[in-house]
Protein backbone atom coordinates (compact mmCIF):
# COMPACT_ATOMS: atom_id res chain seq x y z
CA UNK A 1 0.00 0.00 0.00
CA UNK A 2 1.08 3.15 -1.21
CA UNK A 3 1.80 6.16 0.91
CA UNK A 4 -0.59 8.30 -0.32
CA UNK A 5 -3.36 5.86 0.07
CA UNK A 6 -2.14 4.85 3.52
CA UNK A 7 -2.27 9.15 4.21
CA UNK A 8 -6.06 9.09 2.79
CA UNK A 9 -7.03 5.96 5.27
CA UNK A 10 -5.85 6.98 8.78
CA UNK A 11 -5.89 10.55 9.98
CA UNK A 12 -3.73 9.33 12.70
CA UNK A 13 -0.94 8.01 10.94
CA UNK A 14 -0.63 11.54 9.10
CA UNK A 15 -0.87 13.13 12.35
CA UNK A 16 1.82 10.94 14.13
CA UNK A 17 4.15 12.16 11.40
CA UNK A 18 3.41 15.64 11.72
CA UNK A 19 3.83 15.55 15.05
CA UNK A 20 6.98 13.67 15.15
CA UNK A 21 5.81 10.17 16.64
CA UNK A 22 7.41 6.76 15.35
CA UNK A 23 3.97 5.25 14.86
CA UNK A 24 0.42 6.32 15.52
CA UNK A 25 0.05 4.00 18.39
CA UNK A 26 1.55 6.76 20.76
CA UNK A 27 -1.96 8.50 20.33
CA UNK A 28 -3.26 5.38 22.18
CA UNK A 29 -0.78 5.36 25.34
CA UNK A 30 -1.70 9.40 25.35
CA UNK A 31 -5.15 8.99 25.54
CA UNK A 32 -5.10 5.98 28.47
CA UNK A 33 -2.90 9.19 30.52
CA UNK A 34 -5.46 11.53 29.82
CA UNK A 35 -8.30 9.36 31.14
CA UNK A 36 -6.46 7.34 34.14
CA UNK A 37 -3.69 9.63 34.80
CA UNK A 38 -1.41 6.75 34.25
CA UNK A 39 2.20 9.13 34.66
CA UNK A 40 1.12 10.79 37.82
CA UNK A 41 3.79 10.59 40.47
CA UNK A 42 5.84 8.13 38.20
CA UNK A 43 9.39 7.90 37.49
CA UNK A 44 9.98 4.26 36.77
CA UNK A 45 8.96 3.02 34.09
CA UNK A 46 9.45 -0.72 32.12
CA UNK A 47 8.05 -0.44 28.57
CA UNK A 48 7.39 -4.10 27.50
CA UNK A 49 7.19 -5.17 23.38
CA UNK A 50 8.65 -1.69 22.80
CA UNK A 51 9.44 -1.87 18.75
CA UNK A 52 9.56 0.34 17.12
CA UNK A 53 9.42 2.45 20.03
CA UNK A 54 6.38 5.24 19.92
CA UNK A 55 5.56 4.10 23.71
CA UNK A 56 9.03 4.70 24.86
CA UNK A 57 9.07 8.06 23.13
CA UNK A 58 5.88 9.24 25.02
CA UNK A 59 7.71 8.85 28.13
CA UNK A 60 10.42 10.39 27.02
CA UNK A 61 8.91 13.52 25.84
CA UNK A 62 6.55 13.22 29.46
CA UNK A 63 8.89 11.94 32.16
CA UNK A 64 12.27 13.02 31.12
CA UNK A 65 11.69 16.14 28.61
CA UNK A 66 8.11 17.29 30.52
CA UNK A 67 6.17 18.19 27.83
CA UNK A 68 2.64 17.92 28.11
CA UNK A 69 -0.26 16.27 25.95
CA UNK A 70 -4.01 15.65 25.88
CA UNK A 71 -5.83 17.78 29.05
CA UNK A 72 -3.01 19.03 30.15
CA UNK A 73 -1.66 20.69 26.91
CA UNK A 74 -5.22 21.73 26.75
CA UNK A 75 -5.14 23.46 30.49
CA UNK A 76 -1.62 25.23 29.15
CA UNK A 77 -3.07 26.87 26.77
CA UNK A 78 -6.35 27.99 28.85
CA UNK A 79 -3.90 29.65 31.10
CA UNK A 80 -1.58 31.20 28.28
CA UNK A 81 -5.46 32.89 27.39
CA UNK A 82 -6.03 33.90 30.97
CA UNK A 83 -2.32 35.28 31.13
CA UNK A 84 -2.90 37.21 28.10
CA UNK A 85 -6.62 38.51 28.78
CA UNK A 86 -4.91 39.58 32.20
CA UNK A 87 -2.26 41.30 30.23
CA UNK A 88 -5.22 43.61 29.18
CA UNK A 89 -6.58 44.53 32.48
CA UNK A 90 -3.82 44.59 34.90
CA UNK A 91 -2.21 47.87 36.06
CA UNK A 92 1.43 49.16 35.36
CA UNK A 93 2.07 49.05 39.07
CA UNK A 94 1.41 44.93 38.94
CA UNK A 95 3.28 44.12 36.08
CA UNK A 96 5.73 45.90 36.77
CA UNK A 97 8.60 43.66 38.42
CA UNK A 98 9.23 44.30 42.25
CA UNK A 99 12.59 45.64 43.57
CA UNK A 100 15.75 43.02 42.46
CA UNK A 101 13.95 42.70 39.15
CA UNK A 102 11.86 39.70 39.96
CA UNK A 103 8.24 39.47 39.22
CA UNK A 104 5.91 38.73 42.51
CA UNK A 105 5.27 35.03 43.61
CA UNK A 106 1.99 35.76 44.19
CA UNK A 107 1.45 37.34 40.67
CA UNK A 108 -0.96 35.24 37.99
CA UNK A 109 1.12 36.32 35.05
CA UNK A 110 4.26 34.65 37.04
CA UNK A 111 1.96 31.34 38.29
CA UNK A 112 0.56 30.83 34.60
CA UNK A 113 3.54 31.34 32.92
CA UNK A 114 5.90 29.09 35.07
CA UNK A 115 2.81 26.56 34.47
CA UNK A 116 3.88 26.42 30.49
CA UNK A 117 6.74 25.73 30.81
CA UNK A 118 8.19 21.78 30.50
CA UNK A 119 8.93 20.30 33.94
CA UNK A 120 11.35 17.36 34.09
CA UNK A 121 11.08 14.96 36.19
CA UNK A 122 14.00 13.88 38.78
CA UNK A 123 15.48 10.78 39.13
CA UNK A 124 13.45 9.18 35.77
CA UNK A 125 14.56 5.56 34.99
CA UNK A 126 12.72 3.76 31.78
CA UNK A 127 14.02 0.18 30.65
CA UNK A 128 12.26 -0.65 27.23
CA UNK A 129 12.64 -4.56 26.19
CA UNK A 130 11.91 -6.10 22.95
CA UNK A 131 12.98 -9.01 20.76
CA UNK A 132 13.44 -6.65 17.42
CA UNK A 133 15.94 -4.15 17.84
CA UNK A 134 14.84 -0.62 18.46
CA UNK A 135 17.06 2.58 17.41
CA UNK A 136 17.72 4.72 20.68
CA UNK A 137 15.44 7.23 22.55
CA UNK A 138 17.31 10.19 24.92
CA UNK A 139 17.43 8.95 28.39
CA UNK A 140 15.83 5.54 27.36
CA UNK A 141 17.83 1.87 28.26
CA UNK A 142 17.30 -0.61 25.82
CA UNK A 143 17.29 -4.60 26.01
CA UNK A 144 16.95 -7.23 23.07
CA UNK A 145 14.88 -9.92 25.03
CA UNK A 146 12.50 -12.31 25.10
CA UNK A 147 10.16 -11.15 27.78
CA UNK A 148 8.84 -14.99 27.98
CA UNK A 149 12.62 -16.62 29.35
CA UNK A 150 13.26 -16.43 32.35
CA UNK A 151 17.13 -15.59 31.61
CA UNK A 152 14.88 -12.19 30.95
CA UNK A 153 14.41 -11.28 34.82
CA UNK A 154 18.31 -10.31 35.79
CA UNK A 155 19.02 -8.36 32.35
CA UNK A 156 16.05 -6.15 33.42
CA UNK A 157 16.92 -5.97 37.00
CA UNK A 158 20.49 -5.36 36.02
CA UNK A 159 19.47 -2.22 33.73
CA UNK A 160 16.88 -0.84 36.72
CA UNK A 161 19.88 -1.08 39.56
CA UNK A 162 23.17 -1.20 38.57
CA UNK A 163 24.31 -2.84 41.52
CA UNK A 164 22.38 -5.87 41.00
CA UNK A 165 24.31 -9.18 41.71
CA UNK A 166 23.17 -12.29 39.50
CA UNK A 167 24.43 -14.32 41.73
CA UNK A 168 21.69 -13.85 44.76
CA UNK A 169 20.16 -15.38 41.94
CA UNK A 170 16.74 -13.39 43.09
CA UNK A 171 14.14 -11.84 40.67
CA UNK A 172 12.62 -9.28 42.81
CA UNK A 173 13.24 -5.91 41.93
CA UNK A 174 15.52 -4.10 45.02
CA UNK A 175 14.46 -0.68 43.33
CA UNK A 176 10.78 -1.38 42.39
CA UNK A 177 9.56 0.25 39.60
CA UNK A 178 6.01 2.53 39.15
CA UNK A 179 4.36 1.58 35.88
CA UNK A 180 4.72 -1.42 33.52
CA UNK A 181 3.32 -1.37 30.35
CA UNK A 182 2.57 -3.65 26.94
CA UNK A 183 1.67 -2.73 23.69
CA UNK A 184 2.95 -6.05 22.60
CA UNK A 185 0.80 -8.57 19.99
CA UNK A 186 1.79 -11.61 17.97
CA UNK A 187 1.62 -11.51 14.14
CA UNK A 188 -2.12 -11.80 13.30
CA UNK A 189 -2.94 -15.04 11.39
CA UNK A 190 -6.71 -14.11 10.94
CA UNK A 191 -7.72 -16.88 12.58
CA UNK A 192 -9.64 -14.71 15.58
CA UNK A 193 -9.42 -17.61 18.13
CA UNK A 194 -5.90 -18.60 17.53
CA UNK A 195 -4.65 -15.02 17.68
CA UNK A 196 -6.66 -14.06 20.80
CA UNK A 197 -4.73 -17.38 22.48
CA UNK A 198 -1.36 -16.49 21.60
CA UNK A 199 -2.43 -12.76 22.20
CA UNK A 200 -3.18 -13.89 26.07
CA UNK A 201 0.10 -16.04 26.36
CA UNK A 202 1.98 -13.05 25.66
CA UNK A 203 -0.15 -10.91 28.17
CA UNK A 204 0.74 -13.78 30.66
CA UNK A 205 4.25 -13.15 30.12
CA UNK A 206 4.18 -9.55 30.64
CA UNK A 207 2.06 -9.91 33.64
CA UNK A 208 4.53 -12.52 35.20
CA UNK A 209 7.28 -10.41 34.70
CA UNK A 210 5.59 -6.86 36.19
CA UNK A 211 4.69 -8.97 38.96
CA UNK A 212 8.46 -8.84 39.27
CA UNK A 213 9.41 -5.87 39.26
CA UNK A 214 6.63 -3.69 39.97
CA UNK A 215 5.65 -1.60 43.55
CA UNK A 216 2.66 -2.25 45.77
CA UNK A 217 0.54 0.61 44.56
CA UNK A 218 2.22 0.21 41.11
CA UNK A 219 -0.08 0.37 37.45
CA UNK A 220 -0.01 -2.06 34.83
CA UNK A 221 -1.26 -1.51 30.94
CA UNK A 222 -1.28 -4.23 28.29
CA UNK A 223 -3.10 -5.05 25.38
CA UNK A 224 -5.27 -7.46 25.17
CA UNK A 225 -7.81 -9.18 22.39
CA UNK A 226 -11.03 -9.37 23.41
CA UNK A 227 -12.83 -12.83 23.14
CA UNK A 228 -15.13 -15.13 24.25
CA UNK A 229 -13.69 -16.16 27.95
CA UNK A 230 -11.79 -12.88 27.92
CA UNK A 231 -13.34 -12.69 31.88
CA UNK A 232 -11.22 -15.38 32.58
CA UNK A 233 -8.62 -12.67 31.76
CA UNK A 234 -9.77 -10.05 34.46
CA UNK A 235 -10.35 -12.08 36.78
CA UNK A 236 -6.97 -13.57 37.24
CA UNK A 237 -5.78 -9.72 36.85
CA UNK A 238 -8.23 -8.88 40.06
CA UNK A 239 -6.26 -10.93 42.23
CA UNK A 240 -3.15 -8.24 41.84
CA UNK A 241 -4.24 -5.44 41.43
CA UNK A 242 -7.03 -3.67 43.39
CA UNK A 243 -8.78 -2.13 40.19
CA UNK A 244 -9.03 -3.63 36.34
CA UNK A 245 -10.74 -1.34 34.21
CA UNK A 246 -10.74 -2.41 29.70
CA UNK A 247 -10.42 1.23 27.92
CA UNK A 248 -10.59 1.36 23.56
CA UNK A 249 -9.03 4.18 23.18
CA UNK A 250 -10.79 6.40 20.24
CA UNK A 251 -7.35 5.85 17.96
CA UNK A 252 -7.92 2.39 18.11
CA UNK A 253 -10.10 1.27 14.89
CA UNK A 254 -13.86 0.09 15.83
CA UNK A 255 -13.35 -2.51 13.83
CA UNK A 256 -10.20 -4.20 15.82
CA UNK A 257 -10.58 -6.72 18.23
CA UNK A 258 -7.90 -4.77 20.10
CA UNK A 259 -8.59 -3.29 23.63
CA UNK A 260 -5.89 -2.20 26.64
CA UNK A 261 -6.79 -3.79 30.48
CA UNK A 262 -5.69 -1.32 33.23
CA UNK A 263 -4.94 -2.42 36.52
CA UNK A 264 -4.16 0.13 39.01
CA UNK A 265 -2.74 -0.43 42.96
CA UNK A 266 -0.72 -3.65 42.92
CA UNK A 267 -1.33 -5.61 45.89
CA UNK A 268 0.14 -9.25 45.18
CA UNK A 269 -1.71 -11.65 48.08
CA UNK A 270 0.20 -12.47 51.45
CA UNK A 271 3.61 -14.69 50.59
CA UNK A 272 3.29 -14.67 46.69
CA UNK A 273 7.21 -14.53 45.35
CA UNK A 274 7.11 -14.03 41.35
CA UNK A 275 9.23 -15.65 39.13
CA UNK A 276 9.35 -16.85 35.81
CA UNK A 277 10.32 -19.90 36.19
CA UNK A 278 6.70 -20.30 38.38
CA UNK A 279 4.30 -18.57 36.87
CA UNK A 280 1.64 -16.78 38.87
CA UNK A 281 2.40 -18.46 41.88
CA UNK A 282 1.99 -21.75 40.47
CA UNK A 283 4.44 -23.25 37.92
CA UNK A 284 5.52 -26.82 38.53
CA UNK A 285 2.63 -27.00 41.22
CA UNK A 286 0.36 -26.86 38.37
CA UNK A 287 0.60 -30.49 38.07
CA UNK A 288 -0.14 -30.99 41.48
CA UNK A 289 -3.10 -28.87 41.62
CA UNK A 290 -4.29 -30.99 38.26
CA UNK A 291 -4.06 -34.28 40.05
CA UNK A 292 -5.94 -32.60 43.42
CA UNK A 293 -8.84 -31.20 40.93
CA UNK A 294 -9.16 -34.72 39.70
CA UNK A 295 -9.48 -36.04 42.79
CA UNK A 296 -12.28 -34.08 43.95
CA UNK A 297 -14.19 -35.58 40.86
CA UNK A 298 -17.34 -37.90 42.16
CA UNK A 299 -16.81 -41.47 40.82
CA UNK A 300 -20.04 -42.27 38.58
CA UNK A 301 -22.23 -45.60 38.97
CA UNK A 302 -21.04 -48.43 36.92
CA UNK A 303 -22.56 -49.07 33.68
CA UNK A 304 -22.69 -52.17 31.73
CA UNK A 305 -23.08 -52.21 28.02
CA UNK A 306 -23.28 -55.64 25.51
CA UNK A 307 -20.87 -56.05 23.35
CA UNK A 308 -22.83 -56.27 19.86
CA UNK A 309 -20.06 -58.82 18.57
CA UNK A 310 -19.46 -61.27 21.50
CA UNK A 311 -22.96 -60.41 23.12
CA UNK A 312 -20.77 -60.30 26.54
CA UNK A 313 -21.69 -57.66 29.11
CA UNK A 314 -18.71 -55.28 30.47
CA UNK A 315 -19.19 -53.53 34.06
CA UNK A 316 -16.41 -51.53 35.25
CA UNK A 317 -16.53 -48.46 37.42
CA UNK A 318 -15.93 -45.01 35.46
CA UNK A 319 -14.54 -42.27 36.85
CA UNK A 320 -14.09 -38.41 35.20
CA UNK A 321 -10.64 -38.65 35.86
CA UNK A 322 -9.79 -42.14 34.32
CA UNK A 323 -10.08 -43.51 30.90
CA UNK A 324 -13.36 -45.30 30.12
CA UNK A 325 -13.34 -49.00 30.18
CA UNK A 326 -13.73 -50.88 27.09
CA UNK A 327 -17.74 -50.86 26.09
CA UNK A 328 -18.54 -48.36 28.67
CA UNK A 329 -20.15 -44.88 28.10
CA UNK A 330 -18.30 -41.92 30.10
CA UNK A 331 -20.66 -38.69 30.61
CA UNK A 332 -18.46 -35.84 30.29
CA UNK A 333 -21.32 -33.50 31.10
CA UNK A 334 -20.71 -33.42 34.69
CA UNK A 335 -17.46 -31.26 34.99
CA UNK A 336 -18.76 -28.74 32.14
CA UNK A 337 -21.81 -28.58 34.21
CA UNK A 338 -19.88 -28.02 37.49
CA UNK A 339 -17.66 -25.09 35.78
CA UNK A 340 -20.85 -23.61 34.41
CA UNK A 341 -22.27 -23.11 37.77
CA UNK A 342 -19.21 -21.87 39.15
CA UNK A 343 -18.78 -19.37 36.10
CA UNK A 344 -22.26 -18.22 37.07
CA UNK A 345 -21.46 -17.89 40.67
CA UNK A 346 -18.31 -16.18 40.64
CA UNK A 347 -17.92 -13.97 37.45
CA UNK A 348 -17.07 -11.17 37.30
CA UNK A 349 -16.75 -8.12 34.33
CA UNK A 350 -14.72 -5.65 34.11
CA UNK A 351 -15.87 -2.49 33.65
CA UNK A 352 -15.33 -0.74 30.14
CA UNK A 353 -14.36 2.63 29.20
CA UNK A 354 -13.93 4.46 25.95
CA UNK A 355 -10.94 6.33 26.01
CA UNK A 356 -10.30 9.93 24.28
CA UNK A 357 -12.22 13.05 23.36
CA UNK A 358 -15.18 12.63 20.83
CA UNK A 359 -13.90 15.72 19.06
CA UNK A 360 -10.75 13.33 17.68
CA UNK A 361 -10.66 12.12 14.73
CA UNK A 362 -11.98 9.05 14.19
CA UNK A 363 -9.77 6.17 13.30
CA UNK A 364 -12.06 3.79 11.04
CA UNK A 365 -13.28 7.19 8.82
CA UNK A 366 -10.91 8.24 5.98
CA UNK A 367 -10.22 11.99 5.73
CA UNK A 368 -10.49 14.18 2.41
CA UNK A 369 -6.91 16.01 2.39
CA UNK A 370 -6.16 19.43 1.21
CA UNK A 371 -4.90 19.99 -2.35
CA UNK A 372 -1.93 21.50 -0.97
CA UNK A 373 -1.14 18.29 1.34
CA UNK A 374 2.47 16.53 1.15
CA UNK A 375 3.02 13.43 2.10
CA UNK A 376 5.82 13.14 4.73
CA UNK A 377 7.97 9.83 5.74
CA UNK A 378 8.30 7.95 8.79
CA UNK A 379 9.70 9.50 11.41
CA UNK A 380 11.46 6.25 12.28
CA UNK A 381 12.12 4.13 9.10
CA UNK A 382 11.76 0.04 10.83
CA UNK A 383 15.00 -0.93 11.88
CA UNK A 384 15.25 -4.55 11.20
CA UNK A 385 11.77 -5.70 9.85
CA UNK A 386 11.27 -9.01 9.35
CA UNK A 387 10.19 -8.65 5.43
CA UNK A 388 13.64 -7.09 4.63
CA UNK A 389 14.83 -10.59 4.09
CA UNK A 390 12.07 -11.63 1.20
CA UNK A 391 12.31 -7.90 -0.80
CA UNK A 392 16.05 -8.76 -0.66
CA UNK A 393 15.12 -12.23 -2.20
CA UNK A 394 12.51 -11.11 -4.71
CA UNK A 395 15.14 -8.54 -6.25
CA UNK A 396 17.16 -11.16 -6.43
CA UNK A 397 14.92 -13.28 -8.32
CA UNK A 398 13.99 -10.83 -10.54
CA UNK A 399 11.14 -8.39 -9.11
CA UNK A 400 7.59 -9.79 -8.26
CA UNK A 401 7.03 -11.49 -11.91
CA UNK A 402 10.20 -13.35 -11.95
CA UNK A 403 11.89 -10.81 -15.05
CA UNK A 404 15.52 -11.36 -15.28
CA UNK A 405 17.75 -8.98 -13.79
CA UNK A 406 20.07 -6.87 -16.91
CA UNK A 407 23.77 -6.68 -16.20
Amino acid sequence: MGKVSKDKRDAYYRLAKEQGWRARSAFKLLQLDEEFDLFSNVTRVVDLCAAPGSWSQVLSRVLIKGEKFGRAAWQDREAKLRQQMLNLFLTEEQSTPSEGGLVNAGDPVSESASAQEPQPRRDVKIVSIDLQPMSPLQGIITLRADITHPATVPLLLKALDPDYDPKTMSQQAAQPVDLVISDGAPDVTGLHDLDIYVQSQLLFAALNLALCVLKPGGKFVAKIFRGRNVDLLYAQMKIFFEKVVVAKPRSSRASSVEAFIVCVNFRPPPGFKASLEDPLGVGHKLSRLADERRSQFPIIASSSMQDPATGRWDSAPVSASSPSPEGAVEVEAFDEQVEENERRGNRWVAPFLACGDLSAFDSDASYRLPEDHVSLDPVQPPTAPPYKRAIELRKAAGGAHGKTVKA
